[in-house]
């Protein structure tokens, strides 16, 4: 079995049974016996049975063919398996860039309504994130880029290094999707679930949306951006 390239993406499902087995080192994924392998030849082994369930699932949802785009947490998992061991301080840094300019701390100067939904929807995270774990990111109105203090960039790295490979690239794929690492810890640490940050990441755009209007490609837009935020939900839960 070969991992997520062309041929894997296109293959018909060749297996019947989806099992998960305990495993030196996790939890396997096998396809009637036999695990399916990374591009790199790594084993898909999982550290909980929890996230070994979400990983398997994927597998047993496809149909005739082998549908890799539709298989999120198979293809994290091959990420954290090959590549996020060696570029852990990376990953950290990115984290922390984003806390640099995290999109919870640009609020709207206008209109005021936009800026009272806001308030009372953003405001509560960022002092949770204070209050609990130490990242204070200060708030600024429009769009010019606000420095954060460097106490709070460190921080943010620290929380970053202190997960394990697993959480790791799930803390930073959640920051990309949401442009907000204090949403992603947010999910990470069961303060919100996938969906609440999915519509606090978009909140200005759904306020648009109700005085414009939707159309259908930014509403399929939305639908693949709120199905990553529920993966990583599960990702996330699986881990505890």
């Amino acid at each position: 079995m070969r991992g997520p390239d062309d041929t894997v993406q296109t293959a018909r499902r060749f297996y019947k049974a989806v099992e998960i087995q305990p495993d030196e080192g996790g939890h396997a994924v096998r396809l009637d016996g036999r695990s399916p392998k990374s591009p790199g030849g790594r084993s898909l082994i999982l550290p909980t049975p929890g996230l070994a369930r979400v990983v398997a699932d994927e597998w047993d949802r496809q149909a005739e063919f082998i549908r890799l785009a539709e298989m999120p947490a198979t293809r994290l998992a091959f990420t954290a398996l090959e590549k996020t061991a060696d570029v852990r301080d990376g990953l950290a840094d990115e984290y922390a860039r984003y806390a640099g300019s995290d999109a919870l701390c640009y609020f709207a100067d206008s209109p005021e309504a936009l800026v009272a939904e806001q308030t009372v929807a953003w405001g509560p995270v960022l002092d949770w994130a204070e209050a609990d774990h130490g990242l204070r990111l200060e708030r600024t109105a429009g769009i010019i880029h606000r420095a954060q203090p460097i106490e709070s960039l460190n921080r943010a790295r620290e929380l970053a290094l202190s997960e394990d490979d697993f959480g790791l690239i799930g803390l930073v794929h959640a920051t990309t999707l949401f442009g907000s690492a204090v949403l992603a810890l947010a999910v990470r640490r069961g303060r919100l679930t996938g969906d609440e940050a999915h519509e606090l990441a978009r909140l200005d755009e759904a306020f648009q949306e109700r005085l414009w209007g939707v159309d259908a490609e930014a509403a399929e837009r939305t639908a693949n951006r709120l199905a990553e935020a529920r993966m990583l939900h599960a990702w996330f839960s699986a881990l505890k």
